[in-house]
């Protein structure tokens, strides 16, 4: 479950496999980044931002806008989010896996492979970066490049990196989340 933000996670001190965020404690790190991206400081901001990504998130306008519902975008952010929250503190482990859990179910029934979920991630995200740039007052104040986000994914996907998250455990794997892989 925590490898579905891994398309989000570029940083080279990201950890793409469990659930804490960093490869080191770093608990500062993710107060600052979940206030200064999602201006959420308490655990009350925290659960309204995830059940507005759960319950329509950035696929609302787009299904508006564009007829589609980039799914995949909503959940690598929401995992992003629900694993910097317990980063920070503001979620205990227990709270972090089942919110995880909450939001397995439509995930499993509307993706069948890493590729398909990797492909709607990139959609969705092109589409949040053109509803930003027309309102950004700057190119230098827009996220990454798209093609940025295409070079992280394709790596991900990529069948000769054996430490991919999404090469270490099959797709399958999030419609049985309580049981280890192999079994």
């Amino acid at each position: 479950m925590v490898s579905l933000s891994a398309p989000v996670s570029r940083d080279r001190d990201a950890s793409r496999t469990t659930l804490y965020p960093f490869t080191r404690i770093d608990d500062d790190k993710a107060r600052l980044w979940l206030a200064g991206q999602w201006e959420i400081a308490t655990r009350e901001e925290l659960l309204g931002r995830l059940g507005g990504l759960a319950r329509s998130g950035y696929r609302a306008s787009a299904r508006a806008r564009y007829g589609v519902e980039p799914l995949a975008w909503d959940i690598a952010l929401y995992t992003d989010i629900t694993r910097r929250g317990f980063g920070c503190g503001l979620l205990d482990e227990a709270d972090a896996w089942n919110l995880l859990r909450n939001v397995v179910p439509q995930l499993a029934r509307t993706y069948d492979s890493w590729q398909e979920y990797a492909e709607d991630y990139l959609l969705g995200r092109r589409i949040w970066r053109e509803d930003l740039s027309g309102r950004a007052s700057s190119p230098q104040s827009l996220p990454a490049p798209q093609s940025v986000a295409d070079a992280h994914v394709t790596a991900l996907l990529d069948p000769a990196d054996r430490k991919s998250p999404w090469n270490l455990v099959p797709w399958d794997a999030i419609r049985r989340p309580d049981r280890p892989v192999g079994r």
